[in-house]
């Protein structure tokens, strides 16, 4: 199977899976019946459309004349939940936006709430109280990590500060800022003395 064979498969499966999996998304999906949506994703230079039936197609080409064309980073898909934001992403050059604006929010609402529920598909499997117990430990392991990280990295930052001294320390980077502060208030007065000197003369 071709690589973008593959990953249009992927994204297709996964979204047909989870919009299935929730009533909500499921009436979404109706309301953007019958619609094409092209999204040209910049940093892959790849275009995917998306054409909303019953479920989810995804294509990899398509000759038609689609609905809604998007050409814009990933970072700024979710962004176009909020009307707002449209206007302020196409003049920062990080959005190109043909046809309908609504329809873009509709797609990117669906997109935003995509999102698996762990504890709901293992509670098939293993009963509520297991799969809650798992989601729950799975957190708790998630947040010691994140503890953990944060930790190693101070520790890390004092020993290239404090005990290498590869770098300064933060008080001694606010103190040398201090110092040019005081230098260039010494030096603009200075400058105005020197000033009213060469009036007079």
């Amino acid at each position: 199977m071709p690589f973008e064979a593959f990953i249009t498969a992927a994204v297709e499966s996964s979204m047909n899976i989870l919009v299935n999996d929730d009533p909500e998304l499921v009436r979404r999906l109706s309301r953007l019946k019958g619609q094409v949506i092209q999204v040209h994703l910049r940093e892959l230079n790849k275009t995917l459309t998306f054409v909303f039936s019953h479920k989810i197609d995804v294509l990899a080409a398509y000759e038609g004349e689609p609905d809604c064309y998007l050409s814009l980073n990933l970072a700024s898909l979710s962004e176009l939940r909020e009307q707002s934001n449209i206007t302020q992403l196409i003049k920062q050059d990080k959005l190109t936006l043909e046809g309908d604006i609504q329809l873009a929010q509709k797609f990117s609402q669906l997109l935003s709430d995509c999102k698996p529920d762990i504890e709901e598909w293992l509670s098939r499997a293993t009963g509520d109280v297991i799969a809650h117990n798992l989601v729950q430990s799975a957190s708790g392991l998630r947040e010691f990590a994140i503890r953990r990280a944060e930790k190693h990295t101070n520790h890390l930052a004092q020993v290239i500060t404090e005990e290498w001294k590869l770098a300064p320390a933060s008080l001694e980077v606010a103190h040398f800022c201090d110092q040019v502060d005081d230098v260039a208030s010494w030096t603009a007065r200075v400058e105005a003395k020197l000033n009213k000197l060469m009036d007079r003369v």
